[in-house]
């Protein structure tokens, strides 16, 4: 029979993040968490948006000046790399969903993929949303 007298019996630990290295699919997941809460504040943004809208000039005057502020368009580029980086991400899921680029090698590649697609993809919309005065 078991001796409990002692205490609880000594159990294994999950491996934390001092027993694991780090790597890039661990890195792309945290990064998915954090653009899926990017993605509700830009949500709220929209939201913001369609009332300051229905409120009238003056209010939708006041909302399009925050965010056509250097922090605003600091936000709306982040969430321009949120879009893209969880488009890269779902793309990447769908095709493990069909028990495709399951090798480290490959995964690693298409994480840094998905990652280097939602920067350089962020930068070009704005650099074209500039040369055409939208913004």
């Amino acid at each position: 029979m078991t001796d409990t007298r002692g205490g609880l019996p000594d159990r294994p630990l999950s491996p934390h993040l001092q027993v694991w290295r780090w790597h890039i699919t661990m890195a792309c997941s945290i990064l998915h968490r954090a653009t899926v809460f990017a993605l509700y504040v830009g949500v709220l943004l929209l939201a913001g948006w369609a009332v300051a809208l229905a409120s009238g000039p003056e209010a939708y005057a006041c909302y399009t000046g925050a965010l056509g502020s250097p922090l605003g368009k600091l936000v709306l580029f982040g969430l321009t790399v949120a879009v893209l980086y969880n488009i890269a991400y779902t793309v990447r899921q769908t095709f493990w969903d069909a028990g495709k680029g399951f090798t480290p090698k490959t995964a690693d590649m298409t994480g840094a993929g998905a990652i280097a697609f939602a920067v350089v993809g962020a930068i070009v919309v704005w650099v074209i949303a500039a040369q055409t005065g939208a913004l």
